[in-house]
């Protein structure tokens, strides 16, 4: 039995719901980066980023090619890119209104 699509967006949202997972995805945005570029760029444990490298793996939104002795990981579509930029104008947009909120209460307090 197929599983509902919502169930499917959820899933895929769960699979970004870690900071570790969104930096590398961010990273991967300019094309291809080995493993060790990554972990000079993120500040976490080798064996922490690899968890995270594993679920993004499964949920088939990178892929790891082996050069040699070096894995390079990319992002397995243009459209995680295209979801990392959409995240980023929402966040945007909200943050905006937000901070004219806060003006407009620090206004009000000072009036």
């Amino acid at each position: 039995m197929p599983v509902p699509l919502h169930q499917a967006k959820a899933e895929l949202f769960r699979n970004l719901g870690h900071p570790v997972r969104v930096r590398v995805l961010e990273l991967l945005q300019d094309g291809p980066l080995p493993v060790r570029d990554l972990l000079s760029a993120i500040d976490v444990e080798a064996s922490n980023l690899s968890q995270q490298l594993a679920v993004l793996r499964r949920a088939g939104l990178v892929t790891a090619t082996r050069e040699g002795a070096t894995v390079v990981y990319a992002l397995s579509t243009p459209d995680v890119a295209t979801l990392m930029f959409a995240a980023r104008s929402i966040l945007t947009e909200l943050l905006a209104e937000q901070g004219e909120l806060l003006a407009e209460l620090r206004a009000e307090a000072r009036g």
